[in-house]
């Protein structure tokens, strides 16, 4: 509950400032399945992600991302673009990456409620747009433009 509350918050906060964030998001992808994320706070399902901190770098982010989200420990990541959303007042730039190589590890943190594998040919009905639009286009064997909205 103090989650979507601190959420609610963010997206007042958002409404005023306007802000400009980078964020990562992790495509990990093994046997034609992919590994998606649903938050505590919000509905629907998303490729793990979030933030990037004060003085760590896209890469340090994603990894981190996706070990605070999925309990995961990426191996080799490849940078797939950067992508804007201008979606609840704010403008988001996210940075994508594939990763192939990964184990679990432990669990997700709080913020997660759970985390699944689906298969690229079933995805959910309630993943997010831009996510569902990335994750078409690798399914398609699309190259996505590396640039664009998410």
């Amino acid at each position: 509950m103090l989650i979507r509350l601190l959420y609610l918050g963010f997206r007042i906060f958002c409404f005023f400032f306007r802000p400009v964030r980078t964020g990562v998001r992790v495509m990990m992808i093994r046997d034609d399945h992919v590994i998606l994320v649903r938050q505590t706070y919000v509905p629907g399902w998303f490729m793990p992600g979030g933030g990037v901190k004060r003085g760590e770098t896209l890469d340090q982010a994603a990894r981190r991302e996706a070990r605070e989200e999925t309990g995961a420990e990426l191996g080799e990541i490849t940078f797939l673009g950067a992508y804007t959303n201008f979606s609840e007042w704010k403008t988001d730039h996210n940075i994508l990456f594939l990763c192939r190589d990964f184990a679990f590890v432990g669990g997700p943190d709080l913020e997660v409620a759970e985390v699944r594998d689906f298969s690229l040919e079933e995805l959910p009905d309630d993943l997010w747009p831009g996510h569902r639009r990335r994750l078409e286009e690798f399914r398609a064997g699309v190259v996505p433009p590396q640039t664009g909205e998410w």
